[in-house]
């Protein structure tokens, strides 16, 4: 068994038989020695264009069958509207609950991260007679080593001492995560079931906003305030947080994954979090947080405090 990676590192839980392989993606001659003779599966975790599909295609001579991870990202509503469009005014998709592998995608293309996903399904299922491949479309994923843990949100809060969780849209958005472990049942279930297809990636549970954090609190063991906004955040990014969306729910069927791959989660989100939580306090107490994910921090907080502007959550707390 060979993991790969840009580093060629591996983790100190994985067995001796796992061989690590630094390996650039990007390098079509890498990858290729990096699979040798070849392999029975083959997991990615990486494709996130339509060339990295035609890399694997190029290779199908010596892969038996591959997993790869897609995303949630591809989907549209009736009207269009999906994850490309949340900027623009009434932008943020109405999907059904739950959402099906049926639903409408995108246009495959090269413009955004959706349209490179569907982009790299459509290559690959159109090779099916060659290299056939499980197409996971994960939801928000979670657990540790995350390089954007949503977690954050509330887990430094805790630590800063905040008396308050502030939630727009009344706490009551949706966001369906899938943990890693999760993810990996999946991912070993399609293994030994080989076939082209595409199946939603989900927990078995979906917590509203506020639930995620009461949990994160009690892991904590610290008790908050929480504080419904009725709406929208009523000024700034206050009350915002990564699961917000809007307070239209995002929620997968995976009624397809246990009816193709005999799929059970092996774990719940709020059975998850204390492996996260303490992985990611104890990160938090090392570092500063735009240190320690520089990823999330050109997402969320470009240049500034982003999240975590007290300064502004104070204000509207004391006028309200």
């Amino acid at each position: 068994m060979r993991a790969g990676s840009r580093g060629g590192g591996r983790d100190a839980t994985w067995p001796r038989e796992v061989r690590a392989v630094a390996v650039d993606r990007e390098d079509d001659a890498a990858l290729a020695a990096a699979l040798g003779d070849g392999c029975d599966v083959l997991v990615d975790m990486v494709a996130f264009e339509e060339r990295h599909a035609a890399q694997l295609t190029g290779l199908a001579d010596r892969i038996g069958s591959a997993v790869v991870i897609s995303s949630g990202a591809v989907y549209e509503d009736d009207k269009g509207r999906g994850f490309d469009t949340q900027e623009e005014p009434d932008g943020f998709p109405r999907y059904p609950v739950p959402i099906r592998e049926t639903q409408a995608t995108v246009a495959p293309g090269d413009a955004t991260y959706g349209t490179r996903k569907i982009a790299v399904e459509r290559r690959l299922l159109a090779a099916g007679d060659r290299l056939p491949t499980t197409l996971l479309r994960a939801g928000a994923v979670h657990g540790p080593y995350c390089r954007t843990p949503r977690e954050i949100h509330f887990v430094k809060r805790a630590l800063d001492g905040r008396p308050v969780r502030v939630l727009a849209y009344g706490g009551l958005s949706r966001f369906h995560p899938v943990h890693v472990s999760n993810l990996g049942e999946l991912i070993r279930l399609a293994a030994a079931r080989p076939g082209s297809r595409v199946l939603n990636g989900g927990d078995p549970d979906v917590p509203t906003v506020a639930e995620i954090s009461t949990a994160i609190d009690a892991v904590m063991g610290v008790e908050s305030e929480l504080v419904l906004v009725d709406g929208p955040p009523p000024v700034g990014s206050v009350g915002e947080t990564p699961w917000s969306g809007n307070g239209h729910p995002i929620v997968y069927d995976m009624s397809a994954a246990e009816r193709e791959l005999g799929y059970r989660a092996v774990t719940g989100y709020a059975d998850s979090l204390p492996a996260t939580v303490e992985w990611l306090a104890e990160v938090l107490r090392d570092q500063d947080w735009r240190e320690a994910f520089p990823k999330l921090s050109q997402r969320y907080a470009p240049g500034g405090d982003g999240p975590f502007d007290y300064a502004q959550e104070d204000a509207w707390l004391a006028g309200r």
